[in-house]
């Protein structure tokens, strides 16, 4: 990564000019940045930011200058004072609601309303019924733990220390177990009378594949959302008739595609953090020209919480 000096355009059809505040920090960049997801180089990294809109192109209507906003863009570009995008991801931010914690919980909460509301097994789920969320006490871990909590789900959080273990379950984590320690697949079998759950939340990928697999119930769904291992190798489709297994890769651009649904999202996930039913947790602020340390310590696998870039 290099800081450099890039024009600047004006917004056009469709389009808005967003002067950040505050931008956040995502496994995702890494995956940009590193070549697993590819782009066109030279680019601008980074998917999600929070600032005031200052310029809006022809046929732009939903917003106006001067408004409070934030988003999660298709792709990348948030790594810069300010940036010129598609309306369609950006989402007018309530008035309590600062700069900070909205660039902090964009993408990841966002990510978690389609997992816990849009991404459920066929027989959904129900208060009482409990779930295993890998990497619980990150930034969406911790942010899905309170969640969901808040919808009545118990949660089995895994993660790589116990005090991250701890942090998962003051965050709203029933169980925790420290993967490094413990044996995932027995203790989530204890805890569940040998059945298993109905869904696995799984973004660390390579390393958890098979323990995520193995600790599913019957029919359950096997969601993978993230890579922070690495890629899943190719899949065994056998693997999964032993207990009639689903298995689904979705992604939050996805769900964003369509305004209207992309809205309703946003609404859900201001309206659990403004009741303080989820609280954000800022891991650790850097400045922007400071964003390759981010990217270090993010992929050490030794933060909490968001990471954020300040201006």
């Amino acid at each position: 990564m290099q800081v450099v000096d890039v024009p600047l355009g004006d917004p056009g059809p469709g389009e808005v000019r967003v002067r950040h505040s505050a931008i956040g920090v995502n496994f995702i960049d890494t995956y940009q940045r590193s070549g697993l997801y590819k782009q066109a180089v030279p680019f601008v990294l980074g998917a999600e930011a929070a600032g005031v809109i200052d310029a809006i192109g022809p046929g732009v209507t939903q917003l106006a200058v001067g408004d409070r906003v934030a988003y999660s863009a298709r792709g990348p570009g948030s790594y810069a004072e300010a940036r010129v995008l598609d309306v369609n991801p950006v989402f007018k931010l309530p008035d309590s609601t600062d700069f900070e914690t909205a660039a902090a919980m964009m993408l990841k909460g966002l990510t978690v309303n389609y997992l816990l509301q849009r991404t459920r097994p066929i027989s959904g789920l129900q208060a009482g019924d409990m779930i295993v969320w890998h990497a619980a006490a990150g930034g969406v871990g911790l942010i899905a733990c309170q969640w969901a909590r808040a919808l009545g789900l118990i949660v089995i959080a895994t993660a790589g220390s116990d005090e991250k273990c701890e942090l998962a379950k003051r965050h709203g984590a029933t169980h925790a177990i420290n993967y490094r320690r413990e044996d995932v697949v027995a203790r989530v079998r204890e805890l569940t009378g040998g059945r298993g759950v109905k869904v696995v939340y799984d973004s660390v990928g390579k390393d958890t594949w098979e323990r995520s697999i193995e600790c599913l119930a019957p029919f359950g769904l096997m969601v993978s959302f993230g890579n922070a291992s690495g890629p899943v190798a190719p899949v065994n489709l056998l693997s999964l008739s032993k207990n009639s297994l689903y298995v689904t890769r979705p992604t939050l651009n996805t769900h964003l595609a369509d305004r209207s649904v992309g809205e309703q999202m946003a609404s859900e996930l201001f309206d659990v953090v403004s009741t303080g039913k989820v609280k954000v947790e800022i891991g650790a602020r850097y400045k922007l020209d400071d964003a390759a340390q981010a990217h270090r310590d993010l992929e050490s696998r030794n933060t909490t919480g968001s990471l954020i870039l300040t201006l």
